[in-house]
């Protein structure tokens, strides 16, 4: 366990994926990690539940090829965001690049169309 939690999650979610579980505990959360959650939830790939008691947070994988966390987290503006799914995702209309704006966590669709950039977080597909 490293000191990002984001990392740490979506590393779970993969090992767990590799090894053909359907469903898996995350005892380590955060808002942000919950975040990148709901989107990958509504997109259709995981469902989440979160125990408030235990402090933790049971996934089931639904359809899930990858999702990574991005080191370093690179700056993107307007111009930058499709160089960088270019680079993580792995065709234009599949998958989604995760951008943290100070509007909040966004998909990078959503900030290519109302043109703000961010910080490079996470992708999945």
């Amino acid at each position: 366990m490293s000191q990002d939690v984001v990392s740490d999650g979506l590393n779970q979610i993969m090992n767990a994926r590799r090894v053909e579980k359907k469903e898996l505990t995350i005892n380590l959360y955060s808002k942000v990690l919950l975040n990148i959650f709901e989107m990958m939830k509504e997109k259709g790939h995981i469902d989440y539940t979160v125990n408030e008691e235990e402090r933790s947070v049971t996934v089931q994988i639904i359809k899930l090829n990858k999702c990574k966390s991005v080191k370093p987290r690179y700056y993107a503006s307007i111009a930058d965001i499709d160089k960088y799914a270019r680079r993580f995702l792995p065709s234009r209309n599949f998958g989604s690049l995760i951008i943290s704006t100070n509007k909040g966590l966004k998909t990078h669709d959503v900030c290519i169309k109302e043109k703000f950039g961010g910080s490079v977080i996470a992708y999945f597909y």
